[in-house]
């Protein structure tokens, strides 16, 4: 009994801590499938399209509309294919750049779902992400 319980949370851990899982945000898995592109990074591109023109829509939103819904499964499908960046790739200082945005989207995305029955704070926040989808973006121009 004590090994089961162990082995089960071992399985939980690793999949849980697996950056390449779909099991919490199968929606995320539709989003990457929509931006796949010849490389993973013109894949993450493509995503990046797809996270602005959404943070755009979703400015006058109020509550969990389907715009923030959408927003928060394109970061997921974004932060699940960036580990699928080639090794070479994740060697330059562009790819460190890269992971940088990343963890600012995060961020941003976090008050923006706080703020998200707050309209001026919520339009604020979903600009905020569209410029910084922006700057990552041409990180992922001078990555490839």
């Amino acid at each position: 009994m004590r090994q089961l319980i162990l082995r089960s949370l071992l399985g939980f851990v690793i999949v849980a801590a697996g950056g390449c899982s779909y099991l919490f945000y199968p929606q995320a898995k539709d989003f990457t499938e929509k931006a796949k592109g010849g490389t993973t990074i013109e894949t993450l591109i493509n995503l990046t399209d797809m996270m602005e023109a959404t943070a755009k829509a979703g400015r006058q939103g109020k509550g969990k509309d389907q715009a923030l819904d959408d927003l928060h499964n394109q970061l997921h499908a974004f932060d699940n294919t960036i580990c699928c960046v080639d090794k070479n790739k994740r060697d330059l200082p562009a790819y460190d750049l890269l992971v940088t945005h990343n963890k600012e989207l995060w961020a941003i995305f976090k008050r923006a779902w706080k703020f998200k029955d707050d309209q001026p704070q919520r339009s604020q926040h979903m600009e905020l992400f569209a410029t910084e989808v922006r700057e990552l973006r041409d990180s992922l121009h001078a990555l490839q």
